[in-house]
């Protein structure tokens, strides 16, 4: 799959858990969304949206935006 691709199904995926949360509470649904992507989303996908967020964002809903400060980071491999 192309780069595009990648990050065009990355932000509609995105985008569609800001749609389900956006009927909770406003003071729940970004800490909503960081939740569900930091549980469900694995470390890869989690650091392709990083990448695009560091990258403007362009096409994320803003609540995927307001959440992505609560979202699990992804920590650097170790090497032992």
């Amino acid at each position: 799959m192309s780069h595009e691709k990648t990050q065009a199904k990355l932000v509609y995926m995105a985008n569609q858990i800001a749609t389900f949360f956006k009927t909770q509470p406003q003071s729940e649904a970004a800490e909503g969304v960081a939740l569900h992507i930091s549980k469900f989303w694995e470390p890869r996908m989690r650091r392709q949206l990083f990448e695009l967020i560091e990258a403007g964002g362009e096409g994320l809903d803003p609540l995927v935006l307001e959440a992505a400060p609560s979202i699990r980071p992804v920590e650097a491999p170790t090497s032992a």
